[in-house]
């Protein structure tokens, strides 16, 4: 009987687990096309701090452009690199390196603000420019 209750248990954690875990998918690179402006970023989904930022991500053709990246007090802008949907997630490609990419996957989507999970949990959250 134990048996039976412990598998039970752990059904019901494994199903909850997934419905916590969904994602939703990129579809083409037109979901993520425009000018889009990172105003926060988090190290976990739980996480109450959040980092406040101001870069900007433009999205064009299937190239994208990061402008107004901080770094030791001032700002620089990356030249733009390639970037794909694959799979249902956002790869770009890092500077130098065009067979290598930075992986995100889509968490929330709507025609105003857009979030992103890194492949290390950290979240992005972006609003429409």
């Amino acid at each position: 009987m134990k048996k039976i209750n412990l598998a039970a248990i752990l059904v019901v954690l494994s199903a909850f687990t997934g419905i916590v875990s969904a994602e939703m998918a990129f579809q083409s690179n037109q979901d993520v096309q425009g000018a889009w402006k990172l105003e926060y970023t988090k190290k976990t989904v739980s996480s109450t701090e959040k980092i406040a930022r101001e870069d900007s991500w433009a999205f064009s053709g299937d190239k994208v452009t990061i402008t107004h990246i901080p770094r030791e007090g001032i700002y620089y802008d990356q030249t733009p690199v390639s970037y794909l949907i694959e799979d249902g997630k956002l790869k770009i490609s890092l500077l130098g390196r065009s067979d290598k990419y930075d992986t995100f996957s889509l968490v929330e989507r709507d025609d105003k603000s857009m979030t992103l999970k890194g492949k290390y949990g950290d979240i992005y959250h972006f609003i429409k420019k």
